[in-house]
């Protein structure tokens, strides 16, 4: 009775959120995400915490994903398009980091561009006869065409050559859309097991803290880190899309912990998420 009456506000809050119009959800997210932030500011003094955070919950994510493959010996409800743009995007990064600034980011992203493309290879190969390949059916040029585009428009304006900063661009605009042919995927299917949840859930919280990292080191600087990289709309671009990834998966969150505060193993997603 006792974890009952403490689960019954939340459950009567969750309930009142559903039943809300687009609008006012949009406008509760927004009103959260703020509210997550002024908590944030205050309670972790080095933001660059933040950063290593998002990369600590994103290795957990990826762990779950190696736990599926190899102990539960399925690929089912896991979309092998949303990780070749992962790759894409990773192998760009990665290029740019070695060219432009190696750091230990360098490092981390060598590391999750090697375990990626082990999933691809387990997905394509070894677990081939579990994937649902007429459920992930995002068409991926849906992605990478316009980010291509964009990049060409809007790049950075620093001294590296031109190459190389239209591939920074792209990598930081593919990697706010990578995760679409997934969400695409959980929505066909309706019904997601347990590890893809969680997998999933990590992507979210990482690129919120991520996305945490870049709006409180912007206000904490006053505006001066914008102007560090770059002139015109690449530095709005760079927010925007830190954003941008973190909503697309917001959606997502709330109905993974309302079925987590249901006590729910299997998520049920309604139609429209995507």
């Amino acid at each position: 009775m006792k974890g009952g009456r403490a689960r019954r506000p939340i459950h009567v809050v969750l309930s009142w959120v559903k039943r809300q119009p687009p609008k006012v959800k949009a406008f509760l997210s927004v009103v959260a995400g703020m509210a997550a932030l002024v908590f944030l500011r205050f309670i972790v003094h080095d933001h660059d915490n933040l950063f290593v955070a998002a990369e600590a919950v994103h290795a957990v994510g990826i762990s779950v994903l190696i736990y599926k493959l190899t102990k539960e010996k399925t690929c089912a409800g896991l979309s092998l398009k949303s990780q070749y743009l992962t790759a894409l995007f990773l192998a760009a990064r990665l290029y740019c980091s070695f060219v432009m600034e190696y750091d230990i980011h360098t490092v981390l992203d060598t590391a999750t561009l090697a375990t990626t493309l082990w999933v691809i290879y387990m997905i394509r190969f070894k677990l081939r006869t579990s994937y649902m390949a007429d459920k992930d059916n995002f068409a991926i040029y849906y992605v990478v065409l316009p980010c291509a585009l964009l990049a060409l428009v809007i790049h950075p304006s620093t001294s590296h050559n031109i190459f190389n900063r239209i591939c920074w661009a792209f990598c930081i605009y593919l990697e706010a859309g990578s995760v679409l042919p997934q969400l695409r995927l959980m929505q066909n299917t309706k019904i997601v097991e347990p590890f893809t949840a969680h997998y999933v859930f990590a992507l979210g919280v990482a690129r919120f803290l991520s996305c945490a990292h870049w709006v409180l080191q912007v206000l904490d600087t006053r505006g001066r880190l914008l102007t560090a990289l770059g002139h015109g709309l690449w530095p709005s671009m760079v927010l925007l899309a830190e954003i941008v990834q973190t909503f697309i998966l917001a959606d997502f969150c709330y109905y993974y912990i309302k079925s987590v505060v249901g006590g729910q193993l299997v998520l049920r997603l309604p139609s429209g998420i995507v």
